[in-house]
Parts: structure tokens; sequence; C-alpha cells
């Protein structure tokens, strides 16, 4: 008796390809490793059943986990946001060393201006740049897992990051020390 296997050629178009809406489902790979394989979507999807949300045991299941999740996406979000806002607040206020640099430009007329810099400066080995360098870490985190949950190509979570990020920024950003050039001059 012959138990040999032989493929057959089929007419299917779509044999062999894996539907994007199938993410976190298992397809077994064979090759008797026993392993299997976890296929991503590539296009986005609106879907809540089987989303794994950044680790392997965090999967959605249900209308109310993604609700969860979003809102949760949402404030991670916002909370970028806010840390990025918040680092460069604390910068400002740990400055040591100022310096002042004048130097002369020609003015209208010829005459000469003064236009004056100012350099900031911070020590390399003090609690304020350690506590930068740990916010910086975290920001980075918060940074790349919002990017690994947008590449989940799900339309909610997506929505939820750019949501979150406009809603931080407009709710952060204004208070952004904006520079003005009082040497300038509009003639």
């Amino acid at each position: 008796m012959d138990h040999s296997h032989h493929a057959m050629p089929t007419s299917d178009p779509h044999a062999g390809h894996h539907d994007p809406t199938t993410a976190g489902h298992d397809h077994d790979m064979g090759g008797g490793s026993g392993g299997s394989m976890h296929m991503m979507p590539m296009v986005f999807y609106f879907g809540y059943e089987n989303v794994e949300l950044l680790f392997k045991g965090l999967v959605i299941n249900t209308a109310g986990e993604m609700a969860g999740a979003f809102v949760a996406v949402f404030l991670l979000a916002m909370l970028y946001e806010g840390l990025k806002i918040a680092r460069e607040s604390l910068l400002r206020r740990s400055q040591v060393s100022i310096r002042y640099n004048s130097m002369p430009v020609p003015g209208p007329n010829g005459t000469t201006l003064m236009e004056t810099h100012k350099t900031v400066g911070q020590q390399m080995v003090s609690l304020p740049h350690v506590f930068q360098t740990f916010l910086h870490v975290v920001q980075v985190v918060i940074s790349y897992f919002l990017m690994l949950i947008f590449m989940s190509y799900n339309a909610y979570l997506c929505i939820a990051v750019a949501a979150g990020a406009g809603t931080g920024y407009f709710l952060f950003s204004w208070k952004k020390a904006v520079v003005v050039d009082i040497t300038e001059h509009c003639h």
C-alpha cells in the first residue's frame, strides 16, 4: 500500500495565501518541529477578536476589552506628548552655566548693532542630568510601544494612538516656550 502524498496542483488562486485579517490565529508550519507561526496583518482592519497587544498573553477578544485598550493606548499617547514637554521644561530649569556672548552685526544705513546670544549648559554628573536620562529612556520605550501598537494595523488602536498624540499635543504644547529674537527688525 503506497502511503506517499504528492502535492496536487490547484486552480484556487488563494491557495497558500493567508487572510490578513486572521491576526491572532496560529498557523501550523508543519515540518515536524511542532512550531507555529503567527501571521501579522499587513493591512488596516477593524476587529476586536484575537488581537495581541504588545505581549504574548495580552490578547483582546471582546468589544469591551478593545474599548479598554483604546482608552489605555489613548492615555499612553497623551503621556508621551506630555513627557516630551515636561522634559523640555525640566531641562530649562536645570541649566547651570549661562553665558552671554555679544557680537557686532551690520545694521541699516552703515550702523552696527550688537547681537547677544545666550549659551546654556548642564553638568554631566548631576541629579538633574541623571533624571533627564531616565526620562529619556522612558520616552524612548513609550515611543516604541506606540509604534508597535500602530504596526498591529488594528484601526481602533491606530486611531487611539493618533487621537491620544493629538490630544496630548493640544493640552501640553501651548505651554512650550517660543524663542523670539528681539534683535530682529523689520523695515
